[in-house]
């Protein structure tokens, strides 16, 4: 059992990640609790989808009884589909604090997204209930070390054993490169998707545009609270012409897009748990000018032009210095015993996109708690994660779900070696 309590949709992120992570799952049987409305076409991820009726109440003095009547609610849905393991999405968020309130014996893994714990390094209130979740946890995931870092130091370092990174991604098969290079040089046509909010500062692309010495033109893709405010803004200085807003578009349609532009603007200031949109920009031929936040370069695994966060000036600096550059020379690239054909581009020629990154490197650990099995602490391969390198095979995966139901000792720590056995080849299907 796992859910995410709003309305169940692709809308965000995390709601594009579980609904890839348990689609990767059909073995395992899977109940989602959610919000109405729902999209039919995304619920197909779920085995099954209970919308939640409680209403929604925000932290302040209505927090507790809303907590404590949500927390019933969900009490009777696990006592009536009895799950295996119970995974919490957004640790320290009202459902993932009712699920670990109601799950008894029933082992939990609680899985961070950023938001949560944004919210619990900004509130005591929140911090406290992400403390009470990781307490209750048997292990607690996030996609980069940086995040994990955040959530040690949150939790007053008293769950670090219980951390494990295990990064984001999408399928080799999702990858769609340049067929034939861009020539020339000259403006830039960029790109920028994501929630307009403060976090995600897309003002820094804006007025960074306005200081420019060569007339790029920026899309931005997405709606937000500060959407209003943005447009105003490119209006006052004088971009209406440079500056295109485009309203959210499911995730089919953007990747369609992605290859018309010249490169993909990533403008985060605080937090970003992972930035899955950047690999979804390098495996569709971008190269990504992005905020040197902790954690992002690690995403982009060194390709990429860095700038300081929230300095318009710097981010001019590296859009007008990509706009310089002359046409790369064409030649393949090797990644020790893998080679893959280069992103080549008219003004940067960057490493291969990162789709090495399975979404789902989740799905061993998750595959274990499904099954009834106790989680081990430090299975083997868990120490690799710390470096947040956790190889993993399709392949091997469907070997984990066919392990039987209580198997002996030596069996299982065979089976889990494994799980953990090498690094992802050309060609697998990652989970």
């Amino acid at each position: 059992m796992t859910g995410i309590n709003r309305t169940s949709a692709p809308s965000s992120g995390s709601m594009i990640l579980v609904h890839d992570l348990y689609r990767a799952m059909p073995d395992t049987r899977t109940t989602f609790l959610g919000r109405a409305p729902v999209d039919h076409a995304w619920k197909t991820a779920f085995d099954q989808l209970i919308t939640l009726s409680t209403p929604k109440r925000p932290h302040g003095p209505a927090f507790g009884p809303y907590v404590d009547e949500l927390t019933r609610e969900v009490g009777a849905l696990i006592k009536e589909s009895r799950p295996d393991a119970i995974h919490a999405q957004y640790l320290g968020f009202a459902l993932s604090l009712a699920l670990t309130r109601t799950a008894g014996s029933i082992p939990v893994i609680a899985i961070a997204h950023g938001p949560d714990v944004m919210a619990a390094e900004r509130d005591t209130s929140e911090r406290g209930v992400l403390n009470e979740v990781a307490a209750a946890s048997a292990a607690i995931v996030a996609p980069t070390p940086a995040l994990a870092d955040r959530i040690d130091r949150v939790t007053g370092r008293r769950f670090t054993d219980r951390l494990t990174v295990i990064p984001w991604g999408i399928r080799p098969g999702d990858a769609r490169l340049r067929t034939q290079p861009l020539t020339g040089t000259g403006p830039l046509s960029l790109v920028h998707a994501g929630r307009l909010d403060d976090n995600k500062s897309t003002i820094t692309a804006v007025e960074a545009l306005s200081l420019t010495d060569q007339p790029h033109h920026l899309t931005v893709i997405g709606e937000g609270t500060l959407q209003e405010h943005l447009q105003q803004r490119a209006v006052e200085l004088g971009l209406r012409d440079r500056v295109r807003f485009v309203p959210f578009l499911p995730r089919a349609e953007l990747w369609r897009l992605l290859p018309d532009f010249d490169a993909f603007v990533f403008t985060t200031t605080g937090l970003e748990a992972f930035g899955l949109v950047l690999i979804e920009a390098q495996a569709h031929g971008l190269p990504v000018v992005y905020s040197n936040l902790p954690g992002v370069k690690e995403t982009l695994g060194g390709a990429g032009v860095p700038y300081t966060p929230g300095v318009p000036r710097s981010l001019t600096a590296a859009l007008d210095g990509m706009g310089r550059a002359p046409p790369p020379a064409q030649g393949p690239e090797q990644g020790g015993s893998r080679q893959r054909a280069p992103i080549r581009h008219r003004r940067h020629r960057l490493p291969a996109p990162r789709t090495d990154h399975p979404r789902h490197l989740l799905s061993p650990m998750l595959v274990q708690l499904a099954t009834g099995r106790s989680l081990p602490r430090h299975p083997p391969g868990i120490a690799a994660l710390r470096g947040h390198h956790h190889p993993h095979l399709a392949e091997e995966a469907r070997q984990c779900r066919g392990v039987p139901e209580r198997p002996s000792s030596r069996r299982r720590d065979r089976h889990r070696r494994r799980c953990f056995a090498r690094w992802p080849q050309p060609g697998d299907e990652l989970l």
